[in-house]
């Protein structure tokens, strides 16, 4: 039972960004998709640890003057076809990309703006 109870100490201790990669651990190799991880992270960050974000959507807000070049570029992004690529520059402002990483999202942003569209990270 003691090794329980230093278990338990151990989650309880977890900074927010732990409990994130343990969550995401579960998650990719097991499976599992803990409930109880949105009440840890809440309550880590209710104690004084600000929640990092670390999903994060690109939404084109405009394609720009150069409409032709941003539907092929969110074709090649996105995989979509030109078709769809077409009505998705339309819609604008719409999501290009949603639940991607930092990292991932201001690449994207960097691309489409090199080209002339207006983008937001959200």
């Amino acid at each position: 039972m003691a090794d329980l109870n230093k278990f338990a100490e151990e989650l309880v201790n977890l900074t927010v960004k732990e409990v994130s990669e343990l969550a995401q651990i579960l998650k990719d190799e097991y499976g599992i998709e803990p409930a109880a991880v949105a009440v840890a992270v809440a309550g880590g960050a209710a104690a004084g640890e600000a929640a990092e974000q670390t999903e994060f959507d690109v939404i084109l807000v405009a394609p720009g003057g150069a409409k032709l070049a941003i539907v092929k570029l969110v074709k090649e992004l996105t995989g979509l076809g030109l078709k769809e690529a077409k009505a998705t520059v339309d819609a604008a402002p719409t999501a290009l990309k949603e639940k991607v990483s930092k990292v991932e999202a201001e690449a994207l942003k960097a691309q489409l703006e090199e080209a002339g569209a207006e983008v937001e990270i959200k």
